[in-house]
């Protein structure tokens, strides 16, 4: 089962892209800290987040600063050689927006 559960802090605005298959895609990123036992202080991990099924909502929600639960699987990608691994959301849920005492 590939199955990933994020929490963390939007780093950017979402960007929505629309197809002409009539399909839309929502990108933006998310910052998740952790403690790093080897070097004894808090580090970041970035997972970028593609939303399919709930874009429009996905681009109305996923603003700069805003914590969010995102439920989703982990894809890989290869371009030019290289792997690029991203999250396909199938769920996602706003925790606390911005603007609430951020």
């Amino acid at each position: 089962m590939n199955s990933v559960l994020v929490v963390g802090t939007v780093g950017r605005d979402a960007e929505i892209k629309y197809f002409e298959s009539g399909k839309s895609k929502t990108s933006y990123s998310l910052a998740v800290n952790r403690w790093d036992s080897k070097t004894k202080a808090e580090v970041t991990d970035w997972f970028n987040i593609d939303d399919w099924d709930k874009a429009e909502l996905a681009y109305q929600h996923a603003k700069k600063g805003t914590l969010m639960w995102v439920d989703g699987r982990l894809t890989v990608n290869k371009y030019n050689g290289k792997e690029y691994y991203s999250i396909v959301s199938s769920k996602f849920k706003v925790l606390r927006r911005k603007s609430e005492n951020m």
